[in-house]
């Protein structure tokens, strides 16, 4: 199995990256989003949950996405897990992941935990203005995720911009290969797709 991992700031492109290389690859790839891996808050109130830090790396479970990567890498499949984001809970589905030649992850703080690092076959880093990616943000908020744009507006100033500034910025420094200008470029998708599919025809997956 190759392990890609796609890295970034919020609004950098990650998702659109990893859909158009899982469509250019096709069937034999799947995409996993470490936004899945949130911690659960249950005892927390709603009004507590929201003003949680979503953007720190501690938020999330490392050890339970750790887990479930190696369990794939193994050969054996996961149960596909889910966040809520109108609740701010998780909410995991019974929904079998089976492993394929090909696996990508995509996330904030992929490239935070060294261990998972260390299984990575290739790492991608979304280099984006952070002005584009926060315009990307409230765009995706406002549609998908029904927020406002105060909300928007106060998280960004208080958690995102401070996080990425201490700590997302700095994983340019792991990538393997740098993506400029977002997930739509269709070059460099069809040079990461052909150079996958070409490693895959070494080990003789393809």
């Amino acid at each position: 199995m190759l392990f890609i991992g796609i890295c970034g700031a919020s609004g950098s492109g990650k998702s659109t990256l990893a859909s158009a290389l899982q469509e250019r690859i096709g069937e034999r790839c799947f995409v996993l989003q470490q936004d899945a891996y949130y911690y659960d808050h249950p005892n927390l109130t709603f009004e507590e949950r929201t003003i949680l830090n979503y953007d720190e790396p501690e938020i999330f479970d490392h050890d339970l996405l750790l887990s479930d990567i190696k369990t794939l890498m193994r050969g054996e499949p996961i149960t596909r897990k889910h966040y809520d984001y109108s609740q701010h809970r998780r909410a995991d589905l019974d929904e079998l992941i089976w492993p394929r030649d090909v696996m990508i992850l995509e996330g904030i703080h992929c490239f935070h935990d060294e261990r998972l690092r260390d299984l990575m076959y290739l790492k991608l880093y979304m280099k984006v203005e952070p002005d584009i990616c926060l315009l990307r943000r409230i765009e995706r908020d406002i549609k998908e995720r029904g927020r406002d744009i105060d909300g928007i507006a106060l998280q960004y100033l208080t958690t995102v911009k401070p996080m990425y500034d201490k700590y997302i910025r700095n994983y340019v420094s792991f990538a393997d290969v740098i993506v400029a200008g977002g997930g739509q470029n269709a070059r460099i998708v069809d040079i990461l797709a052909g150079y996958v599919q070409d490693e895959l025809s070494k080990r003789g997956s393809f």
